[in-house]
């Protein structure tokens, strides 16, 4: 149920997120803790489907919900350990 429902949240964020600036097949994310110094990454959409992308998700809606003044999705994580998650991701 949880995945139908991050699913379902991220596809609702990217229909919003979406433009010239991000690439087809992808979802602009903004990663940190401190509101001010978030950093947009492109997110390949396969990683929604993978269980530690959906984890990063998970704690997103807890913290934010979806519904997110940024535009994107936001993960409230160190820089650090999101890219430590999608690293591990891109061999897949």
């Amino acid at each position: 149920m949880a995945l139908v429902r991050g699913l379902f949240g991220a596809k609702k964020i990217l229909s919003r997120s979406v433009t010239a600036t991000t690439p087809k097949g992808f979802l602009a994310v903004y990663v940190g803790e401190d509101q001010v110094q978030k950093k947009r990454y492109m997110v390949p959409l396969s990683y929604l489907n993978q269980p530690s992308f959906q984890a990063l998700l998970s704690k997103s809606e807890e913290v934010f919900g979806f519904d997110h003044p940024m535009g994107g999705l936001a993960i409230p994580f160190p820089e650090d350990a999101f890219i430590s998650v999608t690293s591990a991701l891109q061999g897949r």
